[in-house]
């Protein structure tokens, strides 16, 4: 089900800055039962987003209610919130009195192979980079062609996802989750105010993990870690099995986010 600004639709209109120029902010979040674990923390980003596109923020009661709404019988749902800043003028200059496009959307959850989680993932070494535009770094605006071209190097189905680094050689994220290193004892994710998405379950990770270190990974350093794992509000913890020839083991770190991450009220096996 999909709601158009509240009404049951599933269309905008094709003057819509968010078509015409990316210019938005869009929300991934995961359902259980009807209920979302990390609600708040995607609503924190969210209004962040909003703030740094200088957009109006919606209200997150009106969201919950279109939310749950739109994810009635679905058990395992994926629901997406877009807002784009609507239609305006010709031209990039923003309009003066913006009216936005809010669209809420349910989706099954895409099956997941729990294998994964107790094996880990295989990773491809992305030739793509992200560039550095510390304006958008952080928030989840709806400009995704980095990721799209990233995506489109791989064809392998064993090949679950791929490692993203920045114009300097530092490994920032996957394609579609954010990145923990296990460097001796300590969990490092890298910084993502320069390039990169601050996903809402790494921020759930950092809160869980008080010794964990936010900076700069080279990626010569995140190959050598004594773990790897990925993290996704949608997927949860991924440990990571290779990155192209170099192998890992899942390892405790991992292992006790995953056991966090359940304890949220997520769960791998799908109804």
């Amino acid at each position: 089900m999909m709601l158009v600004d509240g009404q049951s639709q599933d269309t905008v209109a094709a003057l819509d800055r968010g078509l015409l120029y990316g210019d938005g902010l869009f929300e991934t979040i995961r359902f259980v039962g009807g209920n979302a674990p990390l609600w708040a923390r995607h609503m924190q980003r969210l209004a962040h987003g909003c703030e740094r596109l200088r957009l109006p923020a919606p209200d997150p009661v009106l969201l919950w209610r279109e939310a749950l709404a739109v994810t009635q019988g679905i058990v395992d749902a994926v629901l997406r919130i877009t807002l784009t800043r609507g239609i305006g003028a010709r031209g990039y200059a923003m309009p003066a009195v913006p009216h936005v496009t809010r669209i809420v959307a349910a989706f099954s959850l895409p099956e997941i192979d729990a294998t994964a989680y107790r094996d880990g993932v295989r990773l491809h070494l992305c030739e793509t980079r992200l560039a550095e535009q510390p304006l958008l770094a952080g928030i989840k605006h709806l400009n995704r062609l980095e990721q799209v071209l990233a995506r489109a190097e791989w064809s392998d189905p064993a090949i679950a996802e791929g490692v993203l680094c920045d114009p300097h050689g530092n490994a920032i994220s996957a394609t579609a989750a954010n990145l923990f290193a296990v460097i001796g004892d300590v969990p490092v994710t890298p910084r993502v105010d320069r390039c990169g998405v601050a996903g809402v379950l790494r921020a759930e990770l950092l809160a869980a993990l008080p010794q964990a270190q936010v900076r700069d990974l080279p990626l010569a350093e995140c190959l050598v870690a004594g773990e790897l794992f990925l993290c996704s509000s949608v997927r949860g913890i991924l440990p990571v099995q290779a990155v192209g020839d170099r192998v890992f083991a899942p390892g405790p770190v991992a292992r006790a986010m995953q056991a966090h991450w359940r304890g949220l009220g997520f769960t791998w096996e799908q109804a």
